[in-house]
């Protein structure tokens, strides 16, 4: 009996297209993209096109999931950019803008001055002691983000132990007025947000290759030119995802600024809030969230063209 007498007939294989075979992979991830952030964002950029209204909810025209044209016409006739004329016209919203950019662009570097040396002092351990060191990064996300930044307003009092140590030691001459201002923000925010920068740096310095740096001091480079020729270069992507994650959610922070700013402390996610919350004008907030994303997304964009570049030149 031959090999092919003792094979059974079973019927082919049949595989699907390789288009159908992409978009079984890409599929899922693209129907959970648009469920999560693009219909929430249309839905945002529709309030934000809609008129203020004593009702519920608070604003005017609601979309009509019906056939009828006449009422299709009547609720996009009732769209409008008025909110970002009146974002325009008022000086409050371009305050919180720059304000909010401001303590961001300033936290966030202050962030990458304080993380970049914690990072590459982990990356730099052995192998024994890196994990119990990101083990301590990670640690403070054990706690609530609330309880961590109101702790702050104990240790910022005029009256805290902080402040009485300082003016016993003879470094302050009287109480410190640190909280309800900028300052007190900027240092909550470099508190809760400092892992979001270590750990992006950890990631690309652990896995720098340690013969590059022998190979440079071979060359007759110092410790500090081999840091700036080959280490900083090298980890330009674990900064910039670093720089990101702390930038975006900084600026429109909400938390922070409230417990420890004062009245004078204009931050976007402050004022999103008050029209929300305390003023119930929902398209106007609408219209603040649709230009912060506006404002963000061309960083976003022009830092990945970047990145994307020089990946192309390396390759």
């Amino acid at each position: 009996m031959t090999t092919s007498e003792m094979t059974p007939n079973l019927p082919p294989v049949t595989t699907p297209p390789i288009r159908w075979r992409r978009a079984l992979v890409v599929g899922p991830p693209l129907a959970w993209l648009a469920a999560l952030v693009l219909v929430p964002v249309a839905i945002v950029g529709k309030i934000s096109l809609s008129q203020s209204a004593i009702a519920q909810p608070p604003y005017r025209p609601q979309l009509a999931w019906t056939l009828d044209a006449e009422r299709w016409r009547a609720f996009v006739g009732g769209l409008g950019i008025d909110n970002f004329r009146t974002l325009l016209a008022d000086d409050l919203y371009l305050l919180a803008a720059l304000s909010s950019l401001s303590i961001a662009a300033l936290s966030t570097a202050i962030l990458a001055l304080v993380g970049y040396p914690v990072a590459l002092a982990m990356a730099r351990a052995s192998a024994r002691w890196r994990p119990v060191l990101v083990a301590a990064v990670i640690l403070p996300f054990w706690t609530s983000f609330l309880i961590r930044v109101y702790a702050w307003t104990a240790i910022l009092k005029p009256d805290a132990w902080s402040s009485r140590t300082l003016m016993e030691l003879g470094l302050t001459r009287g109480p410190l007025a640190i909280l309800n201002t900028d300052t007190a923000v900027v240092l909550g925010i470099v508190y809760a947000y400092l892992p979001f920068m270590i750990l992006p740096l950890y990631a690309t310095l652990e896995r720098q290759d340690a013969t590059l740096l022998e190979a440079a001091a071979d060359l007759g480079a110092s410790r500090m030119q081999a840091f700036w020729t080959v280490t900083f270069p090298l980890s330009g992507a674990g900064l910039a995802a670093g720089c990101l994650l702390c930038f975006i959610p900084i600026t429109g922070e909400f938390v922070i600024p409230d417990l420890l700013g004062g009245s004078d402390t204009l931050m976007l996610g402050r004022t999103l809030w008050s029209e929300f919350f305390a003023n119930r004008d929902w398209p106007l907030a609408a219209a603040v969230a649709i230009v912060l994303l506006a404002a963000l997304l061309g960083p976003i964009v022009a830092l990945r063209e970047i990145e994307t570049r020089r990946q192309d030149a390396r390759g």
